[in-house]
């Protein structure tokens, strides 16, 4: 398993309930707008646990009537009342967030919501090579020698223990937002601690993400600043930023979190703050509505660019600046920023791919530890999610700097990282993070210690058939069936990510109409069509019409589709082009592919679009080929 080696992935049928979905199909009939998507949605619903009617509106058409009363979340009640009282008492409050995505658009929140009602407000981001993560005492006693009396921790805070007690110690009142887990020994001793995961606290969503917790912080304050007034459009507002937050950070598009990024991406077509135009403009996605991929791989990068790579105020200046130029000339150096991540992030996978091909021991390691001396510490998070993606293993990537080490972790779904962590806790400086991704410190001579300890977890806790990557399939379908109805279904089913997966489609039998084409070095694009059933060969019929849709190929009958055989697709598989080298694929291979459905929106070349997920020859086809040659009559 070299640096180019891929898992192939093992297809995995998605059940549906029949019945369920013949109910919910009833009800769908009467509620939506087009019911003649009833039927895709209520059988993509039911395989998400979605069986009435009411949970299927309320998945749909999320409304800001949907989102959960502040107040209850533990430690809520006494925050606000401390932040009125500094309002009060024209206090300056120090908000204190972190540097990536999720804490700087925290501070953008809270910073707005508490100016809104009078405060007066600074706030402090750390450098994260000069600083690193989470609360700093030397940073509490500075503010506190500059008579601030009041700091809010966002997105960070819940493991700063030493931090809170400076506080405590300097009289300076504190009040921690944070998502992260918590350690073993509780919570720090605080004013106040607003954390959806923490012991005691009935919060029915426990996945919002840091910018979360800050806005339903803010969303109290104007509740209680702003009484009998209808907040609908103000909190609409709000979600713009909360959305982007939520997407970036990966947390389950569920619940509450759906709510926040349905609405929130709805409402960022009509951007008016002067630093969200110009980094939409920036990334060419102004005045149009955007997908939770295009907030993931085009707005999200350039914001974590500022910590990643330089100083993460920028991003709070982007969004609180007044004048269009001087945000303008912000989401143009977040821009160049991201680009020089990009070189960097390059930089360090080749030699992380040219340590896999020369290291058989790591190779074979459970849990990965690749180091390297002087790797940018704002990217070592970004390669070890391409770690993971490439060979589905838990990864930590580890930058040596001197005497010390710093790192970040990506993993997969049955290995629970931060568990892993706490089981060798003893070697860390710091660390802290989630099941699935973390950040830690700890000398450079305890690196191969780590190593060591985590391949020998791991492989207490996962076999080999954890590492097969699994790719569900919603269902098998022909080509026929994908028409502008199906996508017009899905749409309403967006925005997709974790918890909300976008439907994946298989096709069994697919005709390369074309040789493959490669872009960029590493992405291939095919051209597809049906395979004639009886001969094996491509039809040359007209396509006319379009057929009814259905996820579900089993519960459709077989029709005589003549014309329809000259349907061809274009199909995009990112990062596929070393696989279709390694295949050698031909015009003429027929395919087995699974894919998602997109709409290109292209002036030249848009219309649907498939996007690969997998693909491989299709081994039914092999065999039927083979039978009828040997059936076939030897000789003339």
């Amino acid at each position: 398993m070299g640096g180019g080696a891929r898992f192939l992935m093992e297809w995995l049928a998605k059940t549906c309930d029949a019945a369920a979905a013949d109910a919910l199909t009833r009800e769908l009939t009467v509620s939506l707008k087009h019911p003649e998507a009833a039927e895709t949605l209520a059988r993509l619903l039911v395989m998400r646990g979605i069986a009435n009617g009411a949970d299927a509106m309320r998945f749909l058409v999320p409304e800001i009537s949907h989102l959960h009363s502040p107040d209850r979340l533990l430690g809520m009640k006494a925050a606000v009342e401390r932040i009125e009282a500094a309002i009060e008492r024209n206090e300056t409050i120090l908000i204190y967030g972190d540097y990536d995505v999720d804490g700087t658009t925290a501070i953008v929140i809270l910073k707005t919501a508490i100016e809104m009602c009078g405060g007066i407000t600074e706030f402090h981001v750390p450098h994260r090579i000069r600083e690193g993560y989470d609360l700093r005492g030397d940073v509490i006693e500075r503010a506190a020698a500059a008579g601030i009396r009041l700091i809010i921790s966002v997105d960070m805070g819940i493991r700063a223990f030493a931090a809170a007690e400076t506080a405590h110690r300097l009289k300076v009142d504190l009040i921690v937002t944070d998502h992260h887990l918590p350690g073993p020994d509780g919570v720090p001793k605080a004013l106040a601690v607003i954390n959806p995961n923490q012991s005691g606290c009935e919060y029915p969503c426990k996945s919002i993400c840091g910018a979360g917790v800050a806005f339903k912080l803010a969303q109290a304050l104007l509740e209680r600043k702003r009484p009998g007034k209808d907040l609908s459009a103000l909190l609409r507002s709000f979600l713009k930023i909360v959305a982007i937050a939520t997407i970036a950070d990966s947390v389950p598009l569920t619940d509450e979190n759906r709510v926040f990024a349905k609405i929130g991406l709805d409402s960022l077509r009509t951007a008016v703050n002067p630093g969200l135009k110009s980094l939409l403009e920036i990334a060419e996605l102004s005045g149009r509505p955007l997908s939770a991929g295009e907030v993931a791989f085009r707005i999200a990068p350039r914001i974590n660019a500022a910590g990643r790579m330089d100083v993460a105020r920028d991003v709070i200046d982007l969004f609180t600046v007044k004048d269009a130029s001087q945000a303008q000339a912000i989401a143009a150096r977040l821009d160049q920023l991201n680009a020089q991540r990009q070189e960097e992030e390059r930089r360090i996978l080749e030699c992380i791919w040219k340590r896999f091909e020369e290291d058989a021991v790591l190779r074979e390691t459970f849990c990965y530890v690749v180091d390297g001396d002087g790797w940018h510490r704002g990217v070592i998070g970004i390669t070890a999610t391409r770690v993971v993606e490439k060979f589905g293993r838990p990864a930590l990537v580890i930058s040596r700097d001197g005497e010390e080490a710093h790192g970040s972790g990506r993993s997969i779904r049955p290995f629970h990282l931060l568990n892993a962590l706490e089981s060798c806790a003893h070697l860390f400086t710091r660390f802290g993070g989630h099941s699935h991704a973390v950040g830690f410190s700890l000398p450079s001579a305890r690196v191969e210690e780590l190593r060591a300890h985590l391949d020998g977890y791991a492989r207490q806790r996962l076999t080999l058939a954890d590492f097969q990557p699994i790719l569900p399939i919603d269902a098998e379908i022909d080509l026929t069936e994908i028409t502008p109805q199906l996508l017009q279904a899905l749409k309403q089913m967006e925005p997709f990510g974790v918890g909300n997966r976008e439907p994946v489609f298989a096709v069994r039998g697919a005709r390369l109409v074309t040789p493959p084409k490669v872009m960029k070095d590493k992405h291939i694009k095919l051209k597809i069509g049906m395979v004639e059933e009886e001969s094996g060969q491509p039809a040359d019929a007209a396509l006319q019409a379009n057929p009814r849709c259905h996820p579900d190929s089993a519960a459709i009958p077989r029709r005589k589709r003549d014309w329809r055989k000259a349907l061809t697709f274009e199909a995009v598989g990112w990062r596929m082009a070393e696989r279709c080298e390694q295949q050698k694929l031909l015009a003429g291979d027929v395919l087995d592919i699974a894919f998602t459905l997109e709409q290109n929106d292209h002036a030249e070349f848009g219309g649907m679009e498939l996007t690969l997920r997998d693909f491989d020859r299709s081994k039914e086809h092999a065999n039927l080929a083979v039978a009828k040659a040997s059936a076939s009559p030897s000789g003339i």
